[in-house]
């Protein structure tokens, strides 16, 4: 029983942090607009559509919760890999680890990234369990 807790627990960490993300989407967005003409069109398409996409995955995590869990990884591994890829090829800094650790938003995804590689067997594993108890019963 135990374990279903935690697998269940990390999907709401999970749907809260990408609610989280959406916020921080929502204000971009308030305050630059849909697709600001000074950002390449591909990424300001991808930020754009994570608006959307980032509370579709939390709610996954509970009506689908193995889509929920997989749609995370997705998303959180594409955003790290992108915003790496712009903090080296936009950065005004010197270094790109110097642009990576001054930037908190991408520490923070590198973090939540992290986290998610780490946890998303577990909470995989609990729905299989539960899948299994089922068929037993």
């Amino acid at each position: 029983m135990r374990v279903r807790r935690l697998g269940f627990t990390i999907r709401v960490i999970y749907a809260l942090c990408l609610i989280g993300a959406t916020i921080n989407h929502i204000r971009a967005v308030a305050a630059h607009g849909w697709l600001p003409a000074y950002l390449p069109q591909a990424t300001a398409a991808y930020w754009a559509s994570l608006t959307f996409l980032d509370p579709l995955v939390a709610a996954l995590l509970f009506i689908r919760p193995r889509a929920g869990i997989a749609a995370t990884l997705a998303i959180i591994l594409s955003d790290v890999m992108h915003n790496l890829w712009f903090a080296a090829t936009y950065s005004h800094s010197t270094s790109i680890p110097r642009a990576v650790a001054t930037n908190r938003f991408l520490l923070s995804q590198i973090g939540f990234l992290l986290f998610v590689a780490l946890t998303a067997p577990i909470a995989w594993r609990e729905l299989s369990e539960e899948l299994d108890s089922r068929r037993i019963q």
